[in-house]
């Protein structure tokens, strides 16, 4: 795909995937505090973050001025994408909490984010002939031991099927959302606003019946530390960060976009040690370091890939 014909350089979509897993990074952090502020669930704080992103997205729409007019979608593509994208979100958000709840934070996030690059890769080579290379191999396998290693270090983790399940789920839905973004920005003709505000749409009408029956206005001592925190989660790791994902995922390789988002673990333990106090460990940092690498080893190839062979975008 031409980057001329796409709008979006390669070099910035991969920035643009850098700042969103490290922004998804600070969503966990602050949900943890949001569950201490009240009696929020997981499935309302998530029906919260789409709704709020929803709205925040439509209003930077209509006070942003577009710079050049994207080309014209059928309604019936523009209906199927909102569908599609929508329900692999939910189904991402909906069955990691499912994991997170039935096995634990540990398990949960290894099983999901492990899968996931393995889970694209395979897609990306099927489906859309993408070929990743001997670098991107151990690019991906660099990634993965350090997110066992960031994720089961020192711990003793509990493994229960059920929540392997959930989190293959989460894991399937996700690596669905991406493949598709990819899939529809090879022509061009995606766009990344269009595509946020749709999915966002789908996926808080899905997420509103589970919603309600967990109590849609929770009970809190601190209304005004609630609010803020869920005014953050709905506009930095939500509305941005999105934003940025789906523009980004339209023009770099499916399976460079899994590993690059694996820098949300990162960027959460960075947290834990940071602000909610939690032991820095060896196994944190050779964690960390191992997928920091990982990323930087694969965006430098992705770059430099697409430098020999796209056109450069101004």
């Amino acid at each position: 795909m031409s980057n001329a014909v796409s709008g979006l350089s390669v070099g910035r979509g991969l920035l643009y995937l850098i700042v969103t897993g490290a922004t998804w990074g600070t969503a966990g952090a602050a949900a943890s505090l949001v569950y201490r502020a009240g009696d929020m669930g997981p499935f309302t704080l998530s029906f919260w973050r789409c709704a709020v992103g929803l709205v925040l997205l439509m209003a930077g729409r209509l006070l942003r001025r577009p710079a050049h007019v994207a080309t014209a979608e059928p309604l019936r593509r523009r209906v199927a994408k909102a569908a599609a994208t929508g329900i692999g979100l939910a189904v991402f958000q909906t069955a990691y909490f499912a994991a997170v709840e039935s096995t634990g934070l540990a398990v949960a996030t290894v099983v999901t984010l492990g899968a996931g690059p393995v889970l694209i890769a395979l897609g990306a080579r099927l489906l859309l002939g993408e070929r990743l290379g001997a670098g991107g191999v151990l690019a991906v396998a660099g990634a993965l031991a350090g997110l066992v290693v960031l994720t089961f270090g020192g711990s003793a983790a509990t493994v229960r099927p059920a929540g392997v399940l959930f989190a293959l789920v989460a894991a399937a839905g996700y690596s669905a959302m991406t493949l598709l973004t990819r899939w529809w920005g090879r022509d061009g003709a995606a766009d990344a606003s269009d595509t946020t505000i749709w999915a966002f749409g789908v996926t808080a009408l899905f997420l509103l019946p589970l919603a309600l029956g967990e109590g849609l206005f929770p009970h809190t001592d601190h209304p005004v530390r609630l609010l803020a925190l869920l005014l953050y989660i709905a506009s930095v790791p939500t509305a941005l960060a999105y934003a940025l994902y789906f523009a980004g995922a339209a023009v770099v390789r499916s399976a460079t976009v899994s590993v690059i988002m694996l820098l949300e673990p990162v960027t959460a333990a960075v947290l834990a040690v940071a602000l909610l106090g939690e032991r820095l460990t060896t196994a944190t940092v050779t964690g960390t370091l191992l997928m920091l690498g990982a990323v930087a080893g694969l965006a430098l190839s992705e770059a430099r890939g697409a430098g020999r062979r796209e056109p450069v975008s101004v």
